[in-house]
C-alpha cells in the first residue's frame, strides 16, 4: 500500500509538472497539467494562433477614451516626425558632422544606413529572400511526396521532415559560413556528448551550462578561431569563409537551442512521455505551453532530430527562438496554418519595411546619434533624436525577427512571434522585458528563472538572469553594468509586485469592508 501511494504521489506530480533533481523543471510555475488525458487533447482542425498573441481585453476603439487618443495622435505625432526631421535637414548647422554617414537612396533622397546590424540585413535582403523562395517551394514538394499526411504517432515512425530540414540547412549554412561548418559541428557534437553521457545525472545540467557559456567565452577570445591556430597545415580551411566570416556572432542563437535540447532531454529522462498513457500520449498537444513542456518520445531524443533542430535554416540566424519539445512536436502533429494568416504575416512585414525606408530617408537619427550631432539644438529636437533612436531599434530587430519567423510560417513550422508590444506601449518595466525578444524571454523564464526558484526568488533570480542576458549579448563590463543596472531598476516593481499582490489586496479591502 505504502508503495502504491508513493507511485500515485508520483504520478500526480508528474502530471501537475512538477519535476525533481538537479535543475527545477520549468512546468512547476505552470497552474495547468502538461501531461494526461486534460491536456493532451485531440488535434484541432482550426487553426489557433500562438498563447502570447492572443487578447482577451474587451475593444476600446469607439470609446470617448480612445477618440481623444486619435485626436493626440493625428495633431502630435506629425509634429513630432517634423521635430526629428528639421534635425536631420540640410539646413541644420550640425548637417555636416554626419552627412559623409548617408549614402544615396530612393528619389534623390539620403538614406541613413549607418545601423551595421540593419545594414547588413538590408542589403543580404534580395539574397535571403531568394533563398526562402528556393527553400519553400522543395519543403512543401519534399513534404507532398514523401512525408505522411496523418500525424506520426508512433515513436518509431521517422520524422522524414528533419531530412530535408538537415540537408538543406547544411547546404544554407555552407554558403553563409564556408568552411568554419566544421567549427559549429565540433561544438554541437560535443555540446550532444554532455547531454547522451550525462543523460539523467545531476552534473549534466551543470556541464551543459559550463560548456555553453565557455563557448561565448571563447568565441568572444579568439574572434571565431581560426584554422591555423590548430594546425599550420590546416590553414587553407580559412581561405573560404562564406558570406559571413563572423559565425561566432549568430552562433549565440545556436547556443540557445543547445542547451534547449540538453534540458529538455535530461528532464525527459526523469519523467518521460512513455510513462504517461498510451490513450493520452499518442494525441496532439494542443496548447503552446504543453508542446514547450511535455516530453518528446525517447526515440526523438537523436543526433538527426537534434541536428536538424539546431540548424533549422529559416530561424538558425536570428532564431526566433523555439524549444526542442515544441519542434519536435510541430513535427509529429503538423499545424495547419492558413493562407488568411501567412498573407497578414506578409502584410505587416510589408508594411514594417515600407514605415522603416521612409524613416531611414525622412530622419537620419542613427547618423546624428553616432556623432552626437546636436550641438544647439532645441531641447525638443534632441529629445526626438533619443525616442526615434529607441524606435528604430525596435523596429529594426522586428523586422528581422518577422522575416525568419514568416519564412517559418510558410514552411509549417509556428515559432514565437518576438516583438508583441510597441516599445512606446508599455507601462511596466517588467511588461517591457516580457514584450521585447518574447521567445528569448520564453527560454530564460524556461531554462533560468524557473529552475532558480521562479517567482519564490524573483528579487535574487534576475541578477542571474540579466547577467546572463548581458553575457549572451556581448562580453564586456559596460553591458555588464547594463544588466545589473536593469535587475536594480527592475527590484522595485518586483518587492512591490510581491507587497501589494492581488491576493493580499483583496485581504485588505475584506478588512476594510
Amino acid at each position: 500500500m505504502a508503495a502504491q501511494k508513493k507511485d500515485s504521489l508520483i504520478q500526480a506530480n508528474h502530471r501537475s509538472g512538477t519535476q525533481a533533481g538537479a535543475v527545477s523543471p520549468p512546468a512547476a510555475e505552470q497552474d495547468k497539467p502538461t501531461t494526461g488525458s486534460a491536456s493532451l487533447a485531440a488535434p484541432k482542425a482550426v487553426y489557433k494562433k500562438r498563447s502570447q498573441d492572443r487578447s482577451t481585453n474587451p475593444s476600446l476603439w469607439n470609446t470617448k477614451e480612445f477618440y481623444f487618443y486619435y485626436f493626440v495622435f493625428v495633431t502630435c505625432v506629425p509634429y513630432m516626425f517634423k521635430t526629428a526631421h528639421d534635425a536631420s535637414s540640410e539646413s541644420n548647422p550640425n548637417y555636416d558632422k554626419f552627412k559623409d554617414l548617408l549614402s544615396d537612396g530612393w528619389f534623390g533622397y539620403k538614406v541613413d544606413n549607418s545601423d551595421q546590424q540593419y545594414a547588413n540585413f538590408r542589403n543580404n535582403l534580395p539574397v535571403l529572400t531568394a533563398v526562402a523562395c528556393i527553400y519553400l517551394p522543395l519543403s512543401h514538394l519534399y513534404r507532398l511526396y514523401f512525408v505522411p499526411v496523418t500525424p506520426v504517432k508512433s515513436p518509431l515512425q521517422p520524422l522524414y521532415r528533419a531530412y530535408f530540414f538537415l540537408a538543406f540547412s547544411t547546404v544554407f549554412l555552407y554558403g553563409l559560413y564556408g568552411n568554419s561548418i566544421l567549427k559549429i559541428a565540433a561544438i554541437v557534437s560535443v555540446n550532444y556528448a554532455i547531454a547522451k553521457l550525462g543523460g539523467s545525472s545531476k552534473l549534466m545540467p551543470a556541464m551543459t551550462w559550463i560548456f555553453n557559456i565557455g563557448i561565448l567565452f571563447l568565441n568572444e577570445g579568439y574572434q571565431g578561431y581560426k584554422f591555423s591556430q590548430l594546425h599550420e597545415s590546416l590553414a587553407w580551411l580559412d581561405d573560404n569563409t562564406g558570406m559571413n566570416s563572423r559565425w561566432d556572432v549568430n552562433f549565440n542563437f545556436t547556443m540557445l537551442r543547445l542547451v534547449s535540447f540538453n534540458l529538455d532531454y535530461y528532464w525527459s529522462r526523469k519523467y518521460p512521455r512513455e510513462s504517461v498513457l498510451k490513450e493520452d500520449r499518442d494525441q496532439a498537444l494542443e496548447t503552446d505551453k504543453e508542446r514547450v513542456s511535455t516530453a518528446a518520445f525517447a526515440e526523438d531524443y537523436n543526433f538527426l532530430y537534434y541536428l536538424a533542430f539546431v540548424l533549422y535554416a529559416p530561424l538558425c540566424v536570428a532564431g526566433p527562438i523555439m524549444t526542442f519539445n515544441d519542434f519536435i512536436s510541430q513535427l509529429r502533429y503538423p499545424k495547419n496554418i492558413p493562407g488568411k494568416t501567412l498573407l497578414m504575416w506578409v502584410a505587416r512585414l510589408v508594411i514594417c519595411l515600407l514605415t522603416m525606408e521612409f524613416t531611414m530617408h525622412y530622419m537620419h537619427m542613427v547618423a546624428i546619434s553616432k556623432r552626437q550631432a546636436w550641438d544647439n539644438d532645441p531641447i525638443l529636437q534632441i529629445c526626438m533624436i533619443g525616442l526615434f533612436n529607441l524606435i528604430l531599434i525596435w523596429l529594426k530587430l522586428m523586422i528581422i525577427w518577422r522575416f525568419f519567423r514568416l519564412w517559418a510560417l510558410m514552411d509549417g513550422i509556428e515559432a514565437p512571434e518576438n516583438m508583441i508590444r510597441c516599445v512606446t506601449n508599455n507601462y511596466s518595466a517588467l511588461g517591457f522585458w516580457r514584450s521585447w525578444h518574447k521567445s528569448y524571454n520564453l527560454w530564460i523564464l524556461r531554462y533560468i528563472y524557473i529552475p532558480l526558484g521562479g517567482s519564490n526568488n524573483a528579487m535574487y533570480n534576475i541578477w542571474a538572469v540579466f547577467t546572463f542576458v548581458a553575457v549572451w549579448h556581448d562580453i564586456n563590463l559596460k553591458l555588464l553594468a547594463w544588466g545589473w543596472l536593469i535587475s536594480l531598476f527592475i527590484l522595485p516593481e518586483t518587492i512591490a509586485g510581491k507587497v501589494f499582490s492581488k491576493q493580499k489586496v483583496r485581504v485588505l479591502q475584506g478588512h476594510v469592508d
